[in-house]
């Protein structure tokens, strides 16, 4: 891989376009635009001016933070459009939404938030459509680039995990609760926003929903208390609820899509993964955590103290044991609040055929599950695992490549797992990597970010980002 210098960043705020032939970062309250080819800076934005609300309710304010007032301007949520055409950079502290077009630089809009602040604001699919999120899920509002005018949707229930969008962008889903009850409302984005469904959802007290990749039907789960997930179609009718026997005790922590729909891929806290089938909805098979590494998957091990036998500028492969092996787990305690089990993380590859999970009881390791395809036997197994002698932080498959993996510690490197490598007899081949960060600075990746092309990642520090590059090459496919 080929990297960039070192560049500062706040607020985590660095994303490529669409397109990947721009990058933005924010530094404070200044929004920054760059080209990735050479990394020459071509656009930069300041936001200023709080709204007229923010600023009388500072003034009523007899305190400040610690980190000064400049601190609570900065700008604190930032993304492109689809077609990278426009930018927008939101301060919630502010209640502002600038939005700003890349090749015009004096053409400028923005946004004002009234009494009832500003939480959250990103785009829509289209572009043309910007979602603001309030406090105390007062509303969600739909402003429009085209006719400056906004659709309002009362209480929604979380800005952060309570909502999607068709993958054909046609309907935008939200959880809402109305006197004291869960609902869900289905809304046509290409008439306004209008409700065309409005449905009560049979949760006491819904954590989260995903909706499927076809668009056909919405999964929602209960709390941590209480294991269960229910299937609802788009039309608002229950398909299927789903409790695994014996109750385990606690609920639900995470759920994914296969990307076909066909499956779907649940994990609570009791470090056990249910792969629920699109026919039946129920377990088609379980996915269990042991200490044990089968014979037939593969163990990768970072080597150790690599990074100061090859002083953060080099590469090694991981070492590979076969055979049964052993990593060790973490004990918990149930008894004690937020217990430190269960998957952290679930994430399907682009074609559904590796599922990647990180369990909390094991935070310095990352299991990969082979899935057939659907002319082949169902039988999930194990391919291999990944063990780090820090605990990894984030993991993201490749965007356009099928078994292309990128992940973070923490520490002055990254590392990388593929099955594209082209051995010596002609046959990919897995293969896994540590990668050490050339910069002459302490720099500790604590987040990756892919470019939509895949050939790209984003690497983050807490105040400082780079960018590393793919080197094409003959083994590359």
């Amino acid at each position: 891989m080929d990297f960039t210098e070192i560049y500062k960043q706040s607020g985590n705020l660095v994303s490529f376009s669409p397109g990947a032939h721009f990058i933005f970062n924010v530094v404070e309250n200044t929004l920054i635009v760059r080209r990735t080819d050479t990394l020459q800076v071509t656009r930069t934005w300041t936001i200023a001016a709080p709204s007229i609300t923010a600023s009388i309710l500072s003034k009523s304010k007899s305190t400040t933070s610690s980190s000064g007032a400049t601190a609570d301007g900065w700008i604190s949520h930032a993304g492109w459009s689809c077609d990278s055409e426009y930018l927008l950079a939101a301060s919630a502290k502010k209640g502002i939404v600038e939005v700003f077009k890349l090749r015009d630089e004096t053409w400028n809009a923005r946004i004002e938030a009234g009494a009832e602040g500003l939480l959250k604001a990103e785009w829509a699919p289209d572009g043309r459509h910007i979602l603001c999120f309030s406090h105390w899920g007062l509303r969600v509002t739909i402003w429009s680039l085209v006719t400056g005018n906004a659709t309002y949707i009362q209480f929604p229930i979380h800005p952060d995990r309570g909502y999607a969008f068709r993958s054909d962008s046609r309907y935008f889903v939200l959880a809402e609760r109305h006197k004291s009850k869960d609902t869900i409302g289905v809304y046509d984005t290409t008439d306004l926003y209008r409700l065309v469904r409005h449905f009560p959802i049979p949760t006491s007290n819904i954590s989260s929903l995903a909706l499927s990749p076809t668009g056909n039907h919405i999964a929602v789960w209960e709390g941590i208390l209480e294991y269960k997930l229910h299937i609802i179609s788009l039309a608002g009718h229950l398909q299927r609820t789903f409790s695994p026997e014996p109750d385990p005790g606690f609920g639900i922590r995470n759920a994914a899509w296969h990307p076909t729909g066909m499956f779907l891929a649940v994990g609570g806290w009791d470090d056990k993964i249910h792969i629920l089938d699109g026919l039946t909805w129920s377990a088609a098979a379980t996915l269990e955590l042991t200490s044990k590494v089968a014979a037939g998957a593969t163990l990768w091990r970072e080597p150790s103290n690599w990074l100061e036998a090859t002083q953060g500028r080099g590469f090694l492969s991981y070492e590979r044991l076969q055979g049964l092996q052993t990593i060790s787990l973490q004990r918990t305690d149930p008894t004690k609040p937020n217990p430190k089990s269960g998957a952290v993380q679930l994430e399907w590859n682009k074609t559904g055929t590796l599922l990647l999970v990180r369990f909390d009881t094991c935070p310095t390791v990352v299991h990969l599950y082979d899935f057939p395809t659907p002319s082949d036997p169902f039988v999930p197994r194990l391919r291999c695992v990944l063990q780090h002698s820090k605990p990894v932080l984030h993991a993201q498959w490749n965007p356009v490549r099928k078994g292309s993996l990128a992940l973070c510690c923490g520490s002055g490197s990254i590392y990388t797992w593929s099955d594209e490598w082209i051995g010596e007899n002609g046959v990919e081949e897995d293969m896994a990597e540590c990668i050490g960060v050339p910069t002459n600075t302490k720099f500790e990746t604590r987040d990756i970010k892919w470019a939509p092309d895949g050939k790209g990642l984003v690497l983050l520090d807490k105040e400082m980002f780079c960018c590393a590059f793919e080197v094409e090459d003959g083994a590359e496919s």
